[in-house]
C-alpha cells in the first residue's frame, strides 16, 4: 500500500493506493447521503464492492460509457437525479469509473447547492495517474474539449491497482501515455524506468504498477500543491495536450482515446523541440520508441493537416492574448512553456 498526500492547507486530502478497495476514510464511510456515479460498463463490476465501503447504503447514478457522454447533457442528468432524491448539502458524490466520470462527477459536487463533497475511485489506469488527481472537473463542448467546468478538489482518492487487470487493452495503453507524459516533462531517471520495465508493465505486475503510479500521483500532487489552479508550473501537465484536444476536438470525442491522442500530440511537441535545436533526433526515437512500445499511435490521423489543428489550438485554455502557448520539452526530462511559436513555425515544422 502507498499513500501520497495533497498538500492544500485545510483541503489536504491523501491518494491510498492498493491492490484493493480498502482505505476509505472513517468520516467518508460514515456519510449518511451517498450517491455513486458511474458507467454500466465499470457499475456490473465494481459497483457492489465500492458500496459495501459505506454504512449507509448509497444511491447510484449511470451516465453511458464513453468520451461521448462528456456532455452538459451528462452533467444536468445528474444534478437532476441529485434534486429528484431530495438530497442536501450533507451528500457525498463517488465518481466510480474514468476519466470522463470522474470528470462529470466533480464538476457536479462544485456546482450541486453550491458545492458539496466527492470521493475519486478512478478505474482506469489513465485517471488512476492523472485526471483522478489535483481537482481540474469539466464537460467537452463541440468548439473545445474541457472548456467548460471548475477547480473542485476531492476528499480522497481511492485507487485499487488490480482493477487495471480488467482493463481492456487500449484503455491501458492510453493511461500509459499520460505515465510517459510525466517522466518527460519532469523526471528523467522515471524514464529510465519506464524503459527498464516495458515488459512487467505490460504484463501488469502487481508491484511495478503500484510503483508506477504512485511516481506519478506524487509527481502531480507535488505540482498540484504549489499551482492549484494552473496559473504557472501546472500548465505543464498539459504537454501533448494542445495537439492532442485538437485531435479529439476534430475528429469528434471518442474516435481517439485521450491518451492517444496524448501521444501523437508529444511527439508533435517533441519534433517542434526538435526544430529549435532543444532536442537531438535520438531523444525524438526514444519517445516514440517508448510509445510505440505501448502500441500508441506516433502519427497525427491521416485526414489532418496542420490547419485543422490550428482553429482548437487558437481556443486552447492556455492561450493569452491571442497567443498560442505550447509545453515543450527543453530536454527530456525538463519542459517549458513557450509562448513565442508562430503559425509560420508550425507549418515549417509539420507541413
Amino acid at each position: 500500500m502507498h499513500k501520497v498526500e495533497v498538500q492544500l492547507g485545510e483541503r489536504s486530502y491523501p491518494i491510498q493506493i492498493a491492490a484493493s478497495f480498502t482505505g476509505l476514510l472513517p468520516e467518508l464511510a460514515a456519510a449518511s447521503q451517498v450517491v455513486i456515479i458511474s458507467n454500466p460498463t465499470v457499475a456490473e463490476l465494481y459497483l457492489p464492492a465500492v458500496a459495501a465501503l459505506f454504512q449507509h447504503p448509497p444511491k447510484h447514478f449511470l451516465i453511458p460509457d464513453g468520451e461521448a457522454y462528456k456532455t452538459l447533457a451528462s452533467f444536468e442528468q445528474a444534478l437532476s437525479f441529485l434534486l429528484e432524491q431530495k438530497l442536501s448539502r450533507q451528500v457525498l458524490l463517488v465518481a466510480l469509473g474514468g476519466g470522463v466520470i470522474g470528470d462529470v462527477t466533480g464538476f457536479v459536487a462544485a456546482c450541486y447547492q453550491r458545492g458539496v463533497r466527492f470521493v475519486q475511485i478512478p478505474t482506469t489506469l489513465l485517471s488512476q495517474v492523472d485526471s483522478s488527481v489535483g481537482g481540474k472537473t469539466a464537460v467537452n463542448h463541440p468548439l473545445g474539449k474541457n472548456m467548460i467546468g471548475a477547480f473542485k478538489q476531492p476528499e480522497q482518492v481511492l485507487i485499487n491497482t488490480a482493477v487495471l487487470q480488467s482493463l481492456p487493452p487500449r484503455e491501458f495503453a492510453a493511461g500509459m501515455a499520460e505515465v510517459i507524459k510525466y517522466a518527460i516533462l519532469g523526471d528523467l531517471e522515471f524514464l529510465a524506468w519506464l524503459e527498464q520495465h516495458t515488459k512487467d508493465i505490460a504484463a501488469k505486475d502487481s508491484a511495478i504498477l503500484s510503483e508506477m503510479i504512485r511516481r506519478c500521483c506524487q509527481m502531480k500532487a507535488d505540482i498540484v500543491s504549489r499551482d492549484e489552479t494552473e496559473q504557472g508550473e501546472r500548465a505543464l501537465l498539459n504537454l501533448g495536450h494542445t495537439f492532442g484536444h485538437a485531435i479529439e476536438a476534430f475528429l469528434g470525442y471518442g474516435e481517439w482515446l485521450h491518451g492517444e491522442a496524448v501521444a501523437v500530440g508529444m511527439v508533435m511537441a517533441t519534433k517542434l523541440a526538435l526544430s529549435r535545436s532543444w532536442l537531438t533526433p535520438s531523444d525524438v526515437e526514444r519517445v516514440e520508441k517508448l510509445l510505440n512500445d505501448f502500441q500508441l499511435p506516433v502519427q497525427p490521423p491521416e485526414r489532418m493537416q496542420i490547419n485543422d489543428f490550428l482553429p482548437f489550438m487558437k481556443t486552447d485554455k492556455k492561450v493569452q492574448h491571442g497567443q498560442m502557448r505550447f509545453i515543450l520539452p527543453r530536454r527530456l526530462g525538463h519542459c517549458v512553456l513557450a509562448d513565442d511559436v508562430s503559425e509560420t513555425e508550425l507549418y515549417q515544422v509539420f507541413s
